[in-house]
């Protein structure tokens, strides 16, 4: 370890792992186990990468979501395919279409997550939101929209109308892709 540099020591990890993604979402007892990696460089590598989400979250509200569709599932690739579990988050926005905040709202289990549209719609209302786009995850990587995804989208999209408050889409999100069901012309 003592004569490898850093970009050396990176580009193991990169190897043994496959790739970055996969290095970055390793288990840290997988990752604390390589040679040249203690405690203090695998929290330098956790930081880095939640400090590259946060740039994203704070380039995305400087611009406009709705100019650059792809720019939002980028953004909602980044922050939600990850996660073991499945979550449920919403972008809140101005009536601009500007981003007020990004929330992860619910986390449920492997392969479902509880949704509640009296919390989405207190929520919204605390923002002072105009108009949601919805985001969840799939674990199991596939981005195809479920029946119970359609419901509740159906569901939150009623609560919201009640406030005046407009959905604009739902995307799902899968290992590679992530779909959208106002492109599906569900919304």
């Amino acid at each position: 370890t003592i004569n490898k540099t850093a970009v050396d020591i990176g580009r193991d990890l990169v190897a043994h792992f496959g790739s970055l993604r996969q290095l970055l979402e390793a288990p840290a007892e997988q990752v604390l186990a390589q040679e040249g990696i203690g405690s203090a460089k695998y929290a330098l590598l956790m930081a880095c990468l939640e400090l590259g989400r946060r740039h994203l979250a704070q380039s995305l509200a400087d611009k406009e979501l709705l100019t650059s569709p792809q720019m939002v599932k980028t953004f909602l690739r980044a922050q939600l395919r990850h996660h073991k579990h499945e979550v449920f988050a919403a972008l809140f926005l101005d009536s601009q279409n500007r981003l007020l905040n990004f929330e992860i709202l619910f986390t449920g289990t492997l392969d479902s997550c509880a949704v509640h549209p009296r919390e989405v719609v207190k929520r919204a209302l605390a923002l002072h939101a105009a108009s949601i786009i919805f985001a969840h995850n799939h674990p199991s990587g596939y981005a195809e929209p479920s029946a119970a995804d359609q419901q509740i989208t159906e569901r939150l999209k009623s609560a919201l109308a009640l406030m005046d408050i407009r959905v604009l889409d739902h995307l799902i999100v899968g290992e590679r892709d992530v779909t959208s069901l106002a492109e599906r012309g569900c919304i």
